[in-house]
């Protein structure tokens, strides 16, 4: 059989394809089960070992040239048809823009500006600090002793490897670590906020694996609970829009602040909705939850590098993701990170809507 001629007629049909249907049928054709070639390479077992050892490599090689034409022919089709759609979609940049901007500010970072602009006007600087952080500045600068159940894997995402320390690495847990960071950097005294994004293992409608908080500190001399009280209630009121805002103080425990109080508001149902305001003992009222603070602990200020018994502090933190929901009457904090654009664009914000005191710090889109 002249295989040098069967290759040939082989190949001028392939390059003659003018379509990818035309080529796959001249595959199926030549290397298909029952293709021409395909029958040839089944010739080979009822060859004797000499003939087998001289036509074995023709069959072969005409097999490898065929599916190598084969594949550049499909390659240069393709290349074609994907040029030829190129070509004939096309867009009209000269049509006119639409008559209100498309984009908007996301509810978070409308509200970190919005926070961030409450706490300038009471003289505090923004601070930042890294998001995969060590234990020792999450946890045992803040007191957190090596059994804290907040330490536990289920809680945290840490890294398989310590830094050069010998410390372990993990996503930060809470904004916290920013308050030692600034107390070492800056010393005192000293007035900041820390917003930023945090992790931990956790995911239904009013929590997830990662959010958002902002925490304060100031370090001063004389700082007492009355300090802490004052300020919370001012930003509560200038946040809120509000000068109906009722604070109740509640005991209780967090290892970096001695004493630590629970800060509820009180806050009715209105439309179907939270609406904070008025005293929870009113009829109609209840209290939240809103914020957890307390006074720097003295262990806390230690390990900031600074005298406790010279200088005294308090901190505070809350949740960023949730003081919008509280707000702006959102139900699921899960729809924050879904991306859904209309989500965005009911809670959405105007690009040129800067938050100011005086005009008013929240204004939806």
């Amino acid at each position: 059989m002249d295989y040098a001629a069967t290759g040939q007629e082989a190949l001028s049909r392939i390059a003659g394809a003018s379509d990818l249907d035309t080529l796959e049928a001249l595959r199926v054709e030549f290397l298909g089960k029952q293709g021409s070639i395909s029958g040839l390479l089944k010739t080979l077992g009822k060859m004797s070992p000499d003939e087998r050892k001289a036509e074995g490599p023709k069959i072969h090689g005409l097999r490898e040239s065929v599916t190598e034409a084969l594949t550049s022919r499909k390659e240069a089709l393709e290349t074609a048809a994907l040029d030829a759609r190129l070509a004939s979609e096309t867009i009209d940049l000269s049509l006119p823009a639409p008559d209100q901007p498309r984009g908007s500010v996301h509810p978070v970072s409308q509200v970190m500006d919005e926070l961030a602009e409450v706490f300038a006007d009471m003289g505090f600087a923004v601070a930042t600090g890294p998001e995969i952080e060590d234990d020792w500045h999450n946890f045992t600068a803040l007191n957190m002793p090596e059994s804290h159940p907040a330490r536990a894997m289920h809680d945290t995402f840490y890294f398989p490897d310590h830094n050069d320390d010998g410390r372990e690495m993990l996503l930060r847990t809470h904004t916290s670590p920013v308050q030692i960071r600034s107390m070492i950097a800056q010393g005192a005294p000293l007035r900041v906020i820390a917003p930023g994004r945090v992790y931990r293992s956790d995911s239904d409608a009013t929590h997830t694996p990662m959010f958002h908080q902002i925490e304060g500190l100031v370090i001063d001399k004389g700082i007492h609970l009355g300090h802490l009280k004052w300020t919370l209630e001012t930003f509560l009121k200038a946040f809120f829009e509000r000068d109906d805002i009722v604070l109740r103080l509640r005991p209780s425990y967090f290892p970096f602040t001695e004493p630590s109080v629970e800060v509820d508001v009180g806050y009715a149902y209105e439309g179907g909705r939270r609406v904070v305001g008025g005293s929870g003992d009113a009829p109609g009222h209840a209290w939240m939850e809103v914020l957890g603070s307390g006074m720097v602990n003295r262990r806390v200020i230690e390990a900031g590098g600074l005298d406790p018994d010279e200088w005294q502090g308090f901190a505070f933190g809350t949740g960023v993701d949730r003081l919008a929901m509280l707000k702006y009457g959102m139900d699921d904090l899960r729809a924050f990170f879904d991306g859904d654009v209309r989500w965005l664009s009911h809670y959405g914000f105007s690009a040129l809507d800067v938050p100011t005191l005086s005009g008013g710090v929240g204004t939806p889109a």
